[in-house]
């Protein structure tokens, strides 16, 4: 016998989902610069437009069902902390999206360095926060 399969099922597969193109893609793609750049000068670019073509779509529909999340689970979670690190998670999100606009439209090298780091860095903080608000 298997488990049910719900609307809660389609709900977090497509939250996992868009959160492992945005998370995943940014890993991937920051690991392949250097081998890209050997390549072309212009190959990291090129790369990164056509990330930015599944990205943000991706990062939208992980605001969409981070917000379906929120009014499911509203009432669920009751645990010390759980508003706290909800509003912390919200913000960080906020900051990885705001970073990667950023970051793609930096000129300069040390911009999109700085700025794809930051989109990163919140990014995978973003997944941790969401981890510890489902255990």
């Amino acid at each position: 016998m298997m488990l049910p399969f719900t609307l809660d099922t389609v709900r977090l597969f497509l939250h996992v989902l868009a959160a492992t193109v945005w998370v995943g893609g940014q890993i991937t793609l920051a690991v392949l610069v250097p081998t890209l750049r050997r390549i072309s000068g212009e190959a990291p670019r090129a790369a990164a437009r056509r990330f930015n073509q599944v990205a943000w779509p991706a990062f939208g529909v992980l605001v969409l069902t981070g917000v379906w999340n929120i009014v499911a689970e509203s009432g669920e979670k009751h645990e010390r902390g759980y508003g706290t690190t909800l509003a912390v998670k919200v913000v960080v999100v906020a900051l990885s999206g705001g970073a990667a606009f950023l970051h793609a439209r930096a000129q300069g090298r040390t911009a999109l360095a700085v700025w794809g780091a930051i989109s990163g860095v919140t990014a995978l903080l973003a997944v941790v926060l969401g981890v510890a608000l489902a255990g």
